[in-house]
């Protein structure tokens, strides 16, 4: 496998999102006792981040590994992609309904499940996203 365009929107979005993530949780609009409210920044960042799960969700439809085990190309990972899609539907589905604490939940759990636990399984040393991140970028391996 080598880098092409797909992989490379994939990549850049997922790691963009990885990093972005926490901004939005941490600006999370409403606030708790005495803490200014963000709303502003976790609009416009939550807005990026979502734009950017949405984008490396789309991509991964495009990236075929024939190595491990699959079907038709698409490999266990592969369904992050629904589970990505389905969840940011639901969340915004509660924003749109007043249910600000779905919407939490739905955001969180896509955060940890699609860019913390899908990163670490893409991430793999013997991945070709890991071998190109640890060994040709960060020249770890």
């Amino acid at each position: 496998m080598q880098m092409t365009p797909v992989i490379a929107i994939h990549l850049s979005a997922s790691l963009a999102a990885l990093a972005i993530g926490p901004v939005v949780l941490w600006a999370r609009r409403g606030h708790a006792a005495g803490q200014p409210t963000r709303a502003r920044l976790h609009r416009a960042a939550g807005y990026a981040w979502t734009t950017l799960m949405l984008a490396s969700a789309i991509s991964a439809l495009f990236i075929h590994d024939f190595r491990l085990p699959n079907i038709g190309g698409y490999t266990p990972i592969h369904l992050f992609v629904p589970y990505t899609l389905g969840g940011l539907f639901l969340a915004f589905r509660h924003l749109l309904r007043g249910n600000i604490t779905g919407h939490r939940k739905h955001m969180v759990g896509l955060y940890v499940g699609a860019c913390i636990t899908a990163g670490a399984f893409t991430l793999l040393p013997h991945r070709y996203l890991g071998q190109l991140v640890w060994g040709q970028w960060l020249g770890l391996l």
